[in-house]
């Protein structure tokens, strides 16, 4: 059971059922341990509930957290577990700030499905821009999926 926000949607003693979960699984690059979330240092980050955009096209990255970023094109690092991925931001596209292609090397490693979830807190901007991301596996409800009205005073229960 976990208790998991995204997009100010509190999942409640959330229960996966019908089996294993991809985060119950290993990978060839790791273990299920590489999936284990981890309280938030109070840095800042963003998350984002994967829709097939995602999955296709390099992920552009919101507002709030672009604005704290470099306006031009650096070097990123995503770490998920005990491995990193390399990418650029380009933050100086007018008004798409998104990682390059490579995006979808991190994708296909990690196994990311529509559904899934990412969150990424920034742990470093500068001349490189580093993310520590955490991976929230899908199998949430479809009527959820589209769903992002709930906080943390109206939460959405799932029994």
């Amino acid at each position: 059971m976990k208790s998991i926000g995204i997009f100010g949607v509190e999942l409640a003693e959330l229960e996966m059922k019908g089996g294993l979960t991809k985060m119950d699984q290993d990978s060839e690059f790791g273990s299920a341990t590489d999936d284990e979330t981890e309280p938030l240092s109070g840095k800042p980050f963003f998350h984002v509930l994967l829709q097939k955009s995602h999955i296709v096209n390099p992920l552009s990255i919101p507002v709030k957290i672009s604005r704290m970023l470099p306006s031009e094109a650096v070097p990123v690092v995503l770490t998920h577990g005990s491995r990193t991925w390399e990418m650029t931001y380009n933050g100086n596209h007018p008004t798409h700030k998104r990682f390059d292609p490579r995006w979808k090397t991190f994708v296909a490693d990690n196994k990311l499905e529509v559904g899934d979830a990412c969150l990424f807190e920034l742990v470093e901007s500068g001349s490189t821009i580093k993310f520590k991301v955490q991976i929230l596996r899908g199998n949430f409800p479809p009527e959820l999926l589209l769903r992002r009205d709930g906080s943390k005073d109206k939460p959405v229960i799932i029994d």
